[in-house]
């Protein structure tokens, strides 16, 4: 017996990773999407300009929630791959790029920053891709697993963009909750 551990053995192990990562990840998602009240219930954001190409507000609870497992099950994929060369830097990118997504939402629906925003989501989208090209070195179905994260990003930094171009005083648009004024 030639074999560390059986075919099973190493699928359990994947799996015990997929069912942390998984979870987490979502869980994260759905956390900072809530405290920075994204989507269409957001005052300040129903009062902006969409663009046409806007989608209606499930199809983003459905997009994310595929991605955020998509990515879950990459980053276990690399996780599993314990000695592989470069996992370390590997998984240090696919932490960065997911402390910069998770930190997009509060950035544009609490603190209302739509140009900056747009610029966080070219960063995203720059970490993105070194970390698939980092993942591809380790497992090739981890690297194809954040294609359609990739390809999300592009399609929101187009909303983005056509947001910041429709609204230049968006960040000084003030929702009706918020224009309650208080006299003395």
């Amino acid at each position: 017996m030639s074999e560390i551990a059986s075919k099973a053995q190493l699928r359990l192990s994947f799996l015990r990773w997929a069912i942390v990562t998984v979870p987490a990840i979502l869980f994260l998602g759905f956390l900072f999407g809530q405290m920075a009240n994204s989507g269409y219930d957001n005052g300040w954001f129903l009062a902006l300009k969409r663009p046409d190409i806007m989608p209606p507000g499930w199809v983003f609870g459905v997009v994310w929630s595929t991605l955020y497992v998509l990515m879950g099950l990459s980053v276990a994929m690399i996780l599993y791959a314990r000695g592989a060369q470069g996992r370390g830097f590997a998984l240090f990118l696919f932490g960065l790029q997911l402390v910069f997504n998770l930190a997009w939402s509060p950035l544009f629906f609490a603190l209302h920053h739509v140009s900056m925003a747009l610029v966080l989501i070219f960063v995203i989208l720059a970490l993105t891709i070194w970390t698939t090209f980092a993942f591809a070195r380790i497992r090739k179905a981890a690297a194809w697993l954040l294609v359609p994260y990739m390809v999300w990003l592009s399609f929101a930094a187009i909303l983005n963009y056509k947001i910041d171009q429709l609204n230049p005083d968006a960040e000084t648009l003030v929702s009706g909750a918020a224009r309650t004024q208080i006299q003395l």
